[in-house]
């Protein structure tokens, strides 16, 4: 499943392709011709992300469409005249650019594709937590607020960080990595994550998102500590622990464990997030 920052980078793609500027919609597949037809010409103002949650705001600002990736959703965009419609195609916008040259964004296997009102997203954004990428977001005012709820859980911190009520937009990579980086261990309760240690993981993850959005993908080992180390990372390069079973932990040498929590695999070294080890990256 796509993570926060994937979906900022799609919410900024496709706010240079189509915003302020008539758009085409349709629904080729059908699933969302009449909500299609009603959007068809209308300017799209802009598109924005929270957590893993696009919008994209059509003129008047009450009709938004709001799409949720989920495992299988996928965004394809180009220039010029868009390919031929084919397949599972939920949702096409093709607009001039803003060159005057052909844009095009299409969507297939969302989880959510729906045409909402500002009070329905309004009701989607109250149920979740705090973005670290959101618009004039990231500060610690945010993370104090994703902190409180995490200091008020026993659940695990390894489960809260991938409830979206409680921060949104962190995924499973995110999450492993996080915690890495931070020496927690991912059994840990959430009330007994030491505050600090949670100031310290908020500013960080605000950094390593912010980094995301700008180079597209997740890179969160230190220079020092990869295989090669000059040029950009390579995929193996990119993280601590994420799908690293069984190999050496890059700072102990311990081997990577794997288990599986809140349905999806996580990932962390026994040697640096034992009980108590909390005491950030070395």
């Amino acid at each position: 499943m796509p993570e926060g920052h994937a979906l900022h980078r799609l919410a900024n793609q496709q706010t240079a392709q189509f915003a302020g500027r008539p758009v085409r919609v349709s629904s080729p597949q059908g699933r969302f011709a009449e909500s299609a037809a009603r959007l068809d010409g209308r300017n799209l103002l802009r598109v924005e992300a929270h957590g893993k949650h696009l919008f994209q705001v059509f003129d008047p600002r009450d009709a938004i469409v709001h799409i949720h990736l989920g495992l299988y959703g996928k965004v394809a965009a180009g220039t010029g005249a868009p390919p031929e419609a084919k397949g599972a195609l939920r949702l096409r916008l093709i607009g001039p650019g803003a060159d005057g040259e052909g844009q095009w964004a299409d969507l297939r296997g969302a989880t959510a594709c729906d045409l909402i009102t500002g009070p329905e997203r309004a009701a989607i954004l109250d149920r979740l937590g705090p973005d670290p990428l959101r618009r004039g977001g990231g500060t610690a005012v945010d993370g104090a607020i994703a902190g409180a709820r995490i200091a008020r859980s026993r659940v695990a911190i390894g489960a809260l960080l991938m409830d979206q009520t409680v921060l949104a937009g962190v995924g499973n990579v995110y999450r492993a990595e996080l915690l890495f980086r931070h020496r927690v261990d991912p059994l840990l309760p959430g009330k007994l994550l030491p505050p600090e240690v949670w100031e310290a993981m908020w500013a960080d993850l605000v950094v390593l998102m912010r980094a995301g959005v700008r180079a597209g993908r997740i890179v969160t080992t230190e220079r020092a500590h990869r295989d090669r180390r000059t040029g950009p990372p390579r995929a193996l390069d990119r993280t601590y622990v994420y799908r690293r079973t069984g190999l050496p932990c890059r700072i102990c040498g311990t081997e990577i464990a794997t288990a599986p929590m809140v349905g999806r695999n996580l990932f962390w070294c026994p040697g640096c997030q034992h009980p108590g080890a909390a005491d950030g990256l070395r």
